[in-house]
């Protein structure tokens, strides 16, 4: 009796397989760390939109003030502007919204379309200083303005992922930014 000696190969061998699960083991070990930070990465994206927003909506109640002719009146002298065709009015200082709208953050929200659902909106006092703060429901209220914005910092907590409008107590632009999430 003949033996088939040209028989083809079918499947793979042993060797072939391991191999190839190392492969795909460094692979995602690799790659894993890119996929695993996309939610830190989408809130920062999000919270670079609502400074955006803080900005514009800044912008626009200083040009405001500049048609009324109150852009240069600080708080004491209780300027506003009206802000919507309802006639709801916003107060003020040297053009520029309070951080704190006569204790309604719910104008700021109306301000930049905030969905209450994501994202948290409130005053917080860091420092002895009034920061209007917008982060995203699954965080922690800031405690700290990190010295370090743009970048993750090796000392950054949790909170530290947040977009903050300071007001302006001199004609200068209010100071709006973003802590990135980490």
């Amino acid at each position: 009796m003949k033996t088939n000696m040209n028989r083809k190969q079918q499947g793979f061998t042993l060797i072939e397989l391991v191999v190839v699960i190392v492969i795909l083991g460094i692979l995602a070990v690799t790659a894993a760390p890119k996929f695993i930070n996309l939610q830190a990465d989408a809130h920062t994206a999000t919270l670079e939109g609502v400074k955006a927003s803080m900005q514009s909506a800044s912008t626009i109640v200083y040009s405001k003030a500049l048609i009324k002719g109150n852009e240069n009146d600080a708080i004491a002298d209780d300027p506003t502007v009206i802000i919507n065709s309802a006639g709801d009015e916003l107060d003020i200082s040297k053009g520029y919204p309070l951080t704190d709208l006569s204790g309604s953050e719910a104008k700021w929200a109306d301000l930049l379309d905030i969905s209450t659902t994501d994202f948290t909106s409130n005053v917080v006092t860091i420092s002895s200083v009034d920061y209007f703060v917008v982060y995203p429901e699954s965080r922690t209220e800031p405690t700290k303005i990190p010295a370090i914005l743009t970048a993750p910092d090796p000392t950054a907590s949790e909170s530290d992922c947040f977009a903050y409008y300071q007001q302006t107590t001199t004609t200068a632009k209010p100071t709006i930014a973003v802590a990135v999430c980490l």
